[in-house]
């Protein structure tokens, strides 16, 4: 059966179809210019299990969930659930900690630097032009010969590991159910006040995280595939769905009267910008080495590609250093040590990307 999806009609309607919801989540609760953001998102899960105690950024956000569990469903259905496992875990987990400091220095993935654009914050520019920077020199690194070796068939349990974990993270919200003005339910954190105590309902994010899993594996959707193909294949198929992604968030904030063009006082972002910038170019260039973007990684891992699994345990256990040891950026500007960070971040990426070549 052939896949829509996999046409330029289909990667444009998942596009749209996610610049359409992630506005609508914000509208519906989620905080100002990330009704989508995997890195944030990660960060809160990070955050309500205790890896780290900032208050203001711990739930268990259900999208996050839905991403791994409708890509699970989907890959099921069409026949395209694939266990493997085996390619260099260590230098994924750390890349995948990294792109999150990365990420948290900025403060938003890939896709919130898109909805923050499209939101009117003109500071997410910035962070685009590195993102792109930052998947160049990979790009660079790969024409080189850089290779993290081939992943292996492994057995099913393998790939539904991280499924099954992300049950779990579910089973949790319902064991131990957020409390009105609580911070802590059970075994879980809950920020009562900031970012982390913004959310739509659960089953209006559980939704919309199954929906955009199910199109998003079907499609391959990868916002850092997109900006790749480009440079490496001159390829825009991906692309015209990050385009999308764009125009249909531009749209239907402007109807929802959630648009404020300029610099100053956005939600969850500050104007550093030579930080904007170099965070996304440390996020973009582990995400470039790793394969995949944060939800393409989710997206993978439904699938069960347990590489991309290692790199979004990375992610989580990196947003707890971010936050445990003041990397992570605020309204206020670059954490205490955000700048060392992302200078360290950097230089373990160029020793990744000068000193792993394919076998001959």
């Amino acid at each position: 059966m052939k896949n829509f999806f996999s046409s330029k009609q289909g990667i444009i309607a998942v596009g749209l179809a996610i610049g359409v919801l992630a506005p609508l989540l914000q509208f519906w609760g989620n905080p100002g210019n990330m009704g989508i953001c995997v890195a944030c998102f990660e960060r809160d899960i990070a955050g309500a299990v205790g890896l780290h105690r900032a208050a203001i950024v711990q739930y268990m956000r259900p999208e996050i969930i839905g991403f791994v569990l409708g890509s699970l469903l989907a890959a099921l259905f069409t026949k395209d659930f694939r266990p493997r496992a085996g390619s260099a875990p260590i230098a994924r987990f750390i890349l995948g900690a990294f792109a999150m400091i990365g990420a948290l220095v900025f403060l938003g993935c890939p896709w919130r630097a898109i909805l923050r654009l499209a939101g009117g914050d003109l500071s997410a520019i910035f962070g685009i032009l590195g993102l792109v920077a930052g998947i160049w020199i990979g790009a660079i690194f790969f024409r080189k010969g850089y290779n993290l070796g081939r992943s292996q068939k492994t057995h099913a349990s393998v790939g539904l590991i991280m499924p099954l974990v992300m049950l779990g993270f579910f089973a949790l919200m319902l064991l131990y159910p957020q409390i009105e003005k609580e911070p802590q339910s059970g075994v879980l954190f809950y920020s009562v006040q900031g970012p982390g105590a913004m959310h739509a309902p659960l089953l209006a994010s559980l939704a919309v995280g199954l929906l955009v899993g199910v199109i998003a594996q079907r499609s391959r959707f990868c916002t850092m595939g997109a900006f790749r193909d480009v440079i490496l294949f001159k390829q825009s198929h991906l692309l015209l769905g990050v385009i999308a992604l764009f125009v249909a968030a531009v749209v239907v904030n402007a109807l929802l009267g959630q648009v404020k063009i300029g610099f100053e006082g956005q939600p969850v972002a500050h104007t550093q910008q030579v930080w904007n910038f170099a965070g996304m170019l440390l996020a973009g260039l582990c995400f470039a080495l790793a394969g995949g973007c944060p939800g393409r990684q989710l997206f993978l891992s439904g699938e069960g590609d347990g590489d991309a699994a290692v790199f979004v345990f990375g992610m989580i256990v990196g947003a707890g250093f971010a936050h445990n040891f003041g990397l992570a950026s605020s309204p206020q500007g670059v954490g205490p040590h955000g700048v060392a960070a992302v200078f360290v971040g950097l230089a373990v990426c160029l020793y990744f990307g000068l000193t792993m070549r394919a076998k001959a």
